[in-house]
């Protein structure tokens, strides 16, 4: 028995860790990407002739700009049609794995809401019939961390999953991300009463109800076939997702 705590806290560290490593990916790909070069007209001119230089000029202008503009089209066009394909067309089992990858962060973070759910009773019934997947998922200290790890690596990153599937899984494993930094702040501060403890207390309050939010506002968009942006989490997973 004196053995347990030291492995449970290895375990939760190692995943700390892999959390903040993910964390900086993220931060790294929200940097926006360089224009190519050959999109645009070549700034040295031959300066051997005026004149045909002029000519030469203006007549390639308005050829890299009818480029441009045919480019942008053909990119506009792609993006659309790939968007409806994608957001509009998802079937049943599409909806139903979305639907549930939702599940994942609210269980990662469910210890949040221990005085929210131990003070109001309509909680205690909402998450009621969730206790023993909870159990389940919180039976092996690792059990989140192998789940962050399967979803990333065997379903966003696989193209024969649809977009539709792979970004809403993508949006969960953000959102279970982001679940480090009031982890970082519990272990970093920890009071034992007075204004200290109610900070935690509304921290953590807060952060459930976000996670419970998410939770049901993406279940229940991915059930009817919608497309769930979730906030500060959805245009990272749109950068993840190919």
């Amino acid at each position: 028995m004196m053995g347990e705590p030291p492995k449970s806290t290895r375990f939760n560290s190692i995943s700390l860790g892999f959390k903040l490593s993910s964390m900086a990916t993220l931060i790294l790909n929200l940097s926006p990407k360089t224009l190519h070069s050959s999109f645009f007209p070549s700034p040295f001119p031959s300066l051997s002739n005026p004149r045909t230089t002029a000519a030469t000029t203006t007549l390639t202008n308005q050829i890299n700009f009818t480029t441009l503009r045919r480019r942008r089209r053909r990119r506009i066009l792609t993006v659309r049609s790939s968007g409806d394909r994608d957001n509009n067309t998802a079937d049943g089992p599409d909806r139903l794995i979305s639907a549930i990858c939702y599940f994942y962060p609210f269980f990662d973070g469910v210890q949040y809401g221990k005085y929210v759910i131990t003070q109001y009773a309509p909680f205690q019934v909402l998450i009621q019939p969730l206790v023993p997947a909870i159990r389940v998922f919180k039976s092996f200290p690792f059990n989140g961390f192998l789940v962050f790890l399967t979803l990333y690596f065997v379903v966003v990153r696989n193209p024969n999953f649809s977009r539709y599937v792979r970004f809403n899984i993508m949006q969960a494993i953000v959102l279970d991300v982001l679940l480090i930094f009031p982890d970082l702040l519990e272990r970093s501060f920890n009071p034992r009463g007075g204004l200290g403890l109610d900070l935690v207390m509304s921290l953590d309050s807060t952060v459930f109800l976000f996670l419970l939010i998410c939770l049901i506002y993406g279940s229940s968009s991915c059930l009817l076939g919608q497309v769930p942006r979730l906030p500060i989490v959805a245009d990272a997973a749109d950068r993840q997702v190919m």
